[in-house]
């Protein structure tokens, strides 16, 4: 009935959908496994991609040749680049999305991937042979075979939702969870965990007043998230809205505290430092008298809201009372209260840097499977998967980024040598190189990588090329460009900085941190004709350069000295016994972990700098 395939993807979520799209498109034959045709890609929580450190993320996938960025322009209903009050190391896209069309671009993009076919049914066991995985059987006992197997399972391993002191099996509101598979990996030496997540109610829009909240608008900038010219920026958007709980709120939310399965203990799971629950809140930050409501539509058309910051488990009924004392919600009318949902996890100490299992060869684990959250978080790692499971049965060297390289690789080596004991959640301040990560030079930094895979396109790699070319000549050319005072004096004492008494090259001048080039540019005609020729996406890059050139290469020295700690490589069967001035937890850590390079050591919990010195000396011998 089956071919023998090149991958199986277990599951159609983000994580599933990179995967199997990158494996395709590298030349691999994929089948994706999924329970449901009709929710692939489904958004099961908030309606939106990017934000802080996530936005980074997606523009690196697209960057690569992934799908994601593309999808969301595809599908988004609202843009805006958060953080532009800081610096452009923290500015972060962020996208609201129109829930149904995204589903439908995912899947319309994966049929028209040459190399994909599609199986819908639960995957409830692996087919192992020699501690290798050579393919997987379903719950109607079908087995199909393939070389390699990436899980990306999400919420769905043994998933139990809990609505106040409610609780049934699901992976999701209205689907079924998956079982046999936690067993089975249990049985072949996996370690496995809890964790859990949750999801607000939703709400008829018609139903709001929202003129007793503040409109939240898109931004005017031209931005989008993918860098191909697949994709155009909004011409309209729809607006978010912004409200706020109070103690009245809190009152009548504290009613159900005793029946929540959080605060009586039928949860265990790990829960999300960063993204708790109402409740969780009310409980954790008790001197807050309020916390911020963001009222989200779920599309172009549709009438549901979510509303993002009431995530919650307590009793339908008490649900309902409190989001009626909130301001704008006093006629709300409830499509389906918010749950809370438990399900199994591995730690992710258990793979190596390619997301391969330590264990099983050519088995793979990305997302949620992982410990993670979040949509963008489970793409990349689907899409790091799905290459080198693609890579690994072609006999292709492994792909891996490192943390000077990409957000993506500051994710994975946290996972891998650091593990998470909660759902883990990019932030910058995770990332060490993050005024080399930025989201504007994501294509500069992994396209040419995406290009040499086989992902990313000629035309895009000719894209990055002419960037680079042209931010050098702009930064060239304003070098050169002397302006004198009676053409900027008046423009300078307005943007309340200080006049020049004499001719000064632009370059110097934009140094200024008050300078900004686009304000300049509306006030004087010669730094104007460099927005018109060169275009506002290169010159804002440009003078991100030419402002942070000094801490850009500070960094970019650092992360090279680093570099020579991470190609100092460990073999397998290092004999780490022999290594005396080692402290016993560190040696038992590295015999447990297995580090591939020095590097790596060094960011395994549990191992201290001393010990990498020790190791360091060991090794140069």
């Amino acid at each position: 009935m089956f071919k023998e395939y090149d991958v199986i993807v277990v599951g159609a979520g983000h994580a599933g959908c990179e995967a199997a799209a990158a494996a395709a498109n590298m030349g691999s034959q994929v089948l994706l496994i999924t329970m449901n045709m009709n929710t692939i890609a489904h958004m099961s929580c908030n309606p939106a991609m990017g934000g802080v450190a996530k936005g980074q993320i997606l523009r690196e996938i697209d960057a690569l040749g992934g799908q994601s960025g593309i999808i969301s322009d595809k599908s988004m209903i609202q843009f805006r680049m958060l953080n532009r009050s800081k610096g452009p190391a923290m500015w972060s896209p962020r996208s609201q999305n129109d829930r149904f069309r995204f589903a439908e671009e995912w899947r319309l993009q994966l049929e028209q991937t040459e190399n994909v076919d599609f199986w819908q049914e639960m995957v409830s066991e692996l087919i192992i042979k020699d501690k290798k995985v050579v393919g997987v059987k379903t719950g109607l006992g079908i087995e199909v075979f393939g070389k390699s197997v990436v899980l990306t399972n999400g919420t769905f391993l043994n998933g139990i939702i809990h609505i106040g002191e409610k609780n049934f099996g699901g992976g999701r509101a209205g689907e079924k969870g998956a079982t046999g598979l936690t067993e089975q990996l249990i049985s072949l030496g996996f370690e496995s965990g809890r964790m859990k997540t949750g999801t607000p109610p939703r709400i008829d829009g018609r139903s709001l007043d929202y003129s007793k909240m503040t409109e939240q608008k898109g931004d005017d900038d031209d931005y989008k998230f993918s860098f191909s010219k697949t994709t155009k920026s909004l011409e309209k958007q729809r607006s978010c809205y912004i409200t706020y709980t109070s103690p009245e709120v809190h009152e009548i939310l504290k009613t159900g505290f005793e029946q929540s399965p959080m605060f009586n203990g039928r949860i265990r799971g790990l829960g999300p430092r960063y993204c708790p629950s109402i409740e969780d809140k009310i409980n954790r930050f008790a001197d807050k008298d309020r916390h911020q409501i963001f009222v989200e539509p779920e599309g172009w058309d549709t009438i549901e809201v979510y509303v993002n910051g009431f995530s919650s488990s307590l009793p339908e009924d008490v649900q309902y009372k409190a989001l009626c004392l909130i301001p704008g919600f006093e006629n709300a009318k409830m499509f389906r209260p918010g749950y809370a949902i438990e399900y199994d996890f591995f730690p992710p100490t258990q793979l190596n840097l390619t997301l391969e299992t330590k264990l099983i060869e050519g088995l793979f684990f990305a997302g949620q499977i992982n410990g993670t959250t979040g949509y963008e978080e489970a793409a990349c790692q689907g899409l790091m998967a799905g290459i080198n499971a693609h890579n690994k049965i072609h006999e292709k060297d492994p792909f891996i980024l490192s943390r000077s390289e990409a957000y993506i690789g500051v994710l994975i080596d946290d996972l891998v040598n650091k593990g998470t004991n909660e759902p883990y959640r990019m932030f910058t301040s995770r990332a060490e190189y993050r005024i080399l990560l930025r989201q504007d030079n994501a294509d500069i930094r992994l396209t040419p990588k995406g290009y040499d895979l086989g992902l990313a396109g000629q035309e895009r790699y000719d894209t990055v090329l002419q960037k680079e070319k042209d931010i050098k000549e702009f930064i060239n050319n304003i070098k050169q460009h002397k302006i004198k005072p009676k053409d900027i004096n008046e423009t300078l004492e307005k943007l309340n900085t200080t006049p020049i008494r004499e001719g000064v090259k632009l370059y110097a001048l934009l140094k200024r941190p008050q300078l900004d080039f686009f304000e300049l540019s509306e006030e004087v005609e010669e730094v104007k004709a460099y927005v018109d020729k060169f275009g506002a996406e290169t010159v804002e890059a440009a003078m991100i350069q030419v402002k942070y050139e000094d801490y850009i290469t500070k960094e970019a020295n650092l992360a090279e000295k680093m570099q020579k700690v991470e190609n100092i490589i460990i073999q397998a069967d290092f004999n780490y016994d022999s290594v005396k001035g080692l402290s016993n937890e560190s040696r038992h850590k590295l015999k447990e972990m297995k580090p591939k390079s020095l590097g790596q050591a060094s960011r395994i919990s549990g191992v201290s700098p001393a010990d990498i010195s020790v190791l360091m000396v060991y090794l140069n011998k």
